[in-house]
């Protein structure tokens, strides 16, 4: 039977509609608050039943609660290779480095109130020392590194309580020389406070540290739950009031805390398989930036670095418009420049290594990132930082 044209282009409509559908958002921001973890999630609504009791109680459900948070303890030690009484757990990652900073300046008086940090520390760091005591900062490079000779010096002045240094800076990427630092501050009796709230569940942190801070919703825990740990023979004195919980009063969720733990066991265990798949892609992201963009600087070290963040630099560009043109475009970003903040002033970071502050675009990559996405993102972003441009009259310059 023969068909007419009318007929066969009726069928079609009907049978044989046109997807319209737009491409899938991307988030490739995932530094601080990464997705949670499928285990993470299992373990939580698995305890939010059995661990809804105050641990601090003497019945039954008390009793079961405290074992969980003592075996969430447990094993966040075993993955930093520390003793489960040396893990305190706090509400948050800022929590946890402003508990060090003050805890450990206020028992060391006698010595001196001096804060050693670097440049490119976290404001929470840099703010925690002025409150404590004196801040004494040493300078970086071009790539955010502390300068280790300037570093040995500043450890040895006078007055100096303690030592501040990222593991890795989660702006840029760049890891610092902690066993270098470390062996400084033995040198000089001046216990070190490593911050890895970007480097734990990442890639492998060592154990040249004296104090370790870290933030769980930053390999795939809930966020909520930060981590300090402190080793023995380290002096700590609290400037707050008394509480059960001795250094982070109130304490912190049960469930969060057992979900954080099992997150932590799941990032480690899978660490470099994620960081190879992750190195990958950056390099990518390095490579075609710095070649299809115009008037861009892609920053930090290009391989002394953690696998999975890159950050760059675009001139004549606005970083809130920039941030906000990818998002519209269906990419969620970060920004290294406060722009994108109340604060309206350019990244410490970037303003310390002496890079162009402006226009900054910084992508942690969440854990299971797809090629094709990234390559998406790539394909759109030249576009996209010319139309900022040009809406900014900044074209053709």
């Amino acid at each position: 039977m023969s068909t007419t044209p009318d007929a066969r282009e009726q069928r079609g409509s009907v049978t044989e509609p046109t997807s319209t559908a737009a491409p899938a958002r991307v988030v490739l921001d995932a530094g601080g608050h990464a997705p949670l973890l499928p285990q993470a999630r299992a373990a939580y609504l698995e305890a939010l039943d059995q661990g809804w009791a105050d641990p601090r109680r003497l019945f039954s459900e008390g009793r079961r609660a405290r074992m969980l948070l003592d075996g969430a303890r447990e094993a966040m030690a075993g993955v930093v290779g520390a003793r489960t009484e040396e893990v305190d757990l706090a509400p948050s990652h800022v929590a946890a480095l402003h508990g060090a900073v003050r805890s450990v300046v206020r028992a060391r008086r006698r010595v001196g109130d001096v804060v050693v940090v670097g440049a490119v520390e976290r404001a929470a760091v840099l703010n925690a020392a002025d409150f404590a005591g004196a801040r004494r900062v040493v300078g970086v490079d071009h790539v955010g590194r502390v300068d280790p000779d300037e570093l040995d010096d500043a450890l040895g002045a006078h007055g100096v309580a303690l030592a501040a240094l990222q593991h890795a800076n989660g702006e840029v990427g760049t890891l610092q020389p902690v066993e270098r630092a470390h062996e400084s501050s033995r040198r000089a009796g001046v216990p070190l406070l490593v911050d890895a709230g970007s480097s734990l569940g990442h890639v492998d942190v060592g154990d040249a540290w004296d104090l370790l801070a870290a933030d769980a919703a930053d390999w795939g825990g809930p966020a909520g739950i930060g981590v300090l740990v402190t080793r023995r023979g380290v002096r700590r004195t609290p400037d707050w009031p008394e509480d059960d919980d001795r250094w982070f009063p109130g304490g912190v969720s049960v469930p969060a805390a057992l979900a954080a733990a099992v997150a932590l066991q799941v990032a480690h265990a899978s660490r470099h398989r994620t960081a190879e798949a992750s190195r990958t892609l950056v390099d990518r992201v390095r490579r075609r930036v710095a070649a299809e963009v115009p008037d861009v600087e892609v920053v930090g070290d290009d391989a002394v670095r953690l696998p999975h963040v890159v950050t760059f630099s675009c001139l004549y560009v606005d970083g809130e418009a920039l941030v906000g043109g990818l998002d519209a475009a269906g990419f969620g970003v970060g920004s290294g420049s406060a722009c994108t903040s109340s604060a309206l002033e350019p990244s410490h970071v970037l303003a310390a290594m002496g890079v162009l502050t402006h226009g900054n675009v910084r992508l942690a990559l969440p854990v299971g990132t797809r090629e094709a996405d990234v390559d998406r993102f790539l394909d759109a972003l030249p576009s996209v930082v010319a139309d900022v441009r040009s809406a900014l009259g900044a074209d053709g310059l």
